[in-house]
C-alpha cells in the first residue's frame, strides 16, 4: 500500500461557491446503486479503492483502519490508496470530480453533494462517528450572551461545524457577519491556524471537531461553552459518514462491503480497547499531520465521541434544515441519499442490530 498522500484544501471562496451554487431538490432516478448485488456482496471487486478521510479524531475509525492495515486486509487484492482533507467541501469536490471513490466526511458536505447532483451521483452507505464537536472560547467568556461582538472560527465555509455554529447563533438571537449589537464575526480557516490565532488572542473562540476542540482547551487555555451533544436529542448526532460515488457502488458493491466490514471491525476494536486504540490513533495522526499532538489530547478527545457505523439518519435531516435556515442550502429533498443495504447485510451476518435510514433510503424514493 502506498503511503497516505495529503491533499491541501482548496481556496475557501471557490469551494463555498461550488458547494452552495446550483443546489436543488431535483428528480430522482432508480440508478445502478439500487443493484440487489450490493447487499449480497456481489459484483466485481475493484482493482483499486481511492479513499478520502480527515486526520482528525472524529475520523478515528478510518485513521486507525488505514494505519493498522485492517481496511487493506478486508479489501484483499483491491489496492487501497488514500488522501486526507481538512474540511468537507474540498473532500466532496474530489469525490464528484472522480479523484476518489469514497470519503468519510460530515453531514453538511454530503448533503450538498447529493443536492448538487440531483440525488444521482452519491450515496451515504454508513455512519462513522457521533459527537466530537464543540464551541471553545476564552475563559473570560462565561455565557452565550457574551458572544456579541466576538470573532469565532470554523474549519471552512459551509462545512459541518460552520453550519452548526451559524445555526446556533441564529437560534440564540445573534447575526453572523452582519451588523448590530448582537453580531458575531465568523471566519473560516484551517484548524491549525484557528489554534494559533486563539493562542495569540486574535480570535475569541472556534466551533471545531476533535481533536481541535480539546487542543484549544489544553493548549490554548480555552473552555467549552457549548458541547454540540447538548443541541441534539439524546446527545446523538452524526459527525462522520461514509459517502460513496453511485458509479463505484454499482460497479463494485463487493469492495464497498469489504470496506464497511473493515470499518465495523475497527470501530469494535476502538470500543473494546479505547486506551490502546488512542495510542495507535495518536501515532497515526502524528504521521499524517507531521507533528505529534500534546500528550493526552487524543485520548481525551476520543472520549467526546462515539466511533461506529450508525448513520443517525434522523440527525442528517436536522443538519439539512439548519443549513436551509441560515441560507447555506436551498430546500432539498433528501429521500434516496442513503443506501444502507450493504451495511445492514453485514450487520445481520454478524448478529448485530441493523440501523435505520429514517425514511431517507433508496426504497423511500
Amino acid at each position: 500500500m502506498k503511503p497516505t498522500r495529503k491533499v491541501s484544501v482548496l481556496t475557501v471562496p471557490v469551494i463555498a461557491a461550488l458547494a452552495i451554487a446550483s443546489l436543488s431538490g431535483c428528480s430522482r432516478r432508480a440508478d445502478a446503486a439500487d443493484n440487489p448485488a450490493a447487499s449480497s456482496g456481489g459484483g466485481t471487486p475493484a482493482s483499486q479503492l481511492r479513499l478520502g478521510y480527515f486526520p482528525n479524531v472524529t475520523h478515528a475509525v478510518p485513521v486507525l483502519g488505514v494505519a493498522d492495515g485492517e481496511f487493506a486486509k478486508e479489501l484483499g487484492k483491491t489496492k487501497l490508496s488514500t488522501q486526507t482533507f481538512n474540511a468537507g467541501p474540498a473532500a466532496t469536490e474530489a469525490l464528484l470530480s472522480g479523484s476518489i471513490d469514497a470519503v468519510y466526511l460530515g453531514p453538511s458536505p454530503a448533503i450538498n453533494a447529493f443536492a448538487r447532483t440531483g440525488g444521482q451521483d452519491v450515496r451515504l452507505v454508513a455512519g462513522g462517528a457521533s459527537g466530537g464537536a464543540a464551541l471553545v472560547v476564552k475563559p473570560s467568556i462565561k455565557s452565550v450572551s457574551q458572544l456579541a461582538g466576538k470573532t469565532l472560527a470554523t474549519p471552512q465555509l459551509a462545512n459541518t461545524q460552520d453550519v452548526a455554529l451559524k445555526y446556533f447563533l441564529k437560534q440564540e438571537g445573534f447575526t453572523a457577519n452582519g451588523k448590530g449589537a448582537k453580531n458575531v464575526n465568523v471566519i473560516a480557516q484551517d484548524n491549525s491556524q484557528s489554534l494559533q490565532l486563539f493562542r495569540e488572542g486574535r480570535i475569541d473562540g472556534a466551533w471545531l471537531p476533535e481533536p481541535w476542540a480539546t487542543r484549544l482547551v489544553k493548549q490554548g487555555g480555552g473552555r467549552v461553552l457549548v458541547d454540540e451533544k447538548s443541541r441534539w436529542p439524546h446527545g446523538q448526532f452524526v459527525t462522520t459518514n461514509l459517502l460513496v460515488s453511485t458509479k463505484f457502488l454499482a460497479e463494485h458493491p463487493q469492495t464497498v462491503r469489504a470496506l464497511i466490514t473493515g470499518q465495523i471491525k475497527t470501530a469494535q476494536r476502538i470500543t473494546k480497547d479505547p486506551a490502546g486504540s488512542a495510542k495507535e490513533i495518536d501515532a497515526a495522526l502524528t504521521k499524517l499531520n507531521g507533528k505529534a499532538l500534546p500528550a493526552g489530547v487524543t485520548a481525551a478527545a476520543l472520549k467526546n465521541l462515539t466511533p461506529g457505523w450508525n448513520p443517525y439518519a434522523a440527525s442528517l435531516s436536522g443538519s439539512a434544515r439548519h443549513a436551509e435556515s441560515i441560507g447555506l442550502l436551498k430546500k432539498t429533498d433528501l429521500k434516496g441519499i442513503y443506501d444502507l443495504s450493504i451495511l445492514n447485510s453485514v450487520l445481520k451476518s454478524q448478529g448485530l442490530k441493523q440501523v435505520s435510514d429514517a425514511g431517507l433510503g433508496q426504497e423511500s424514493k
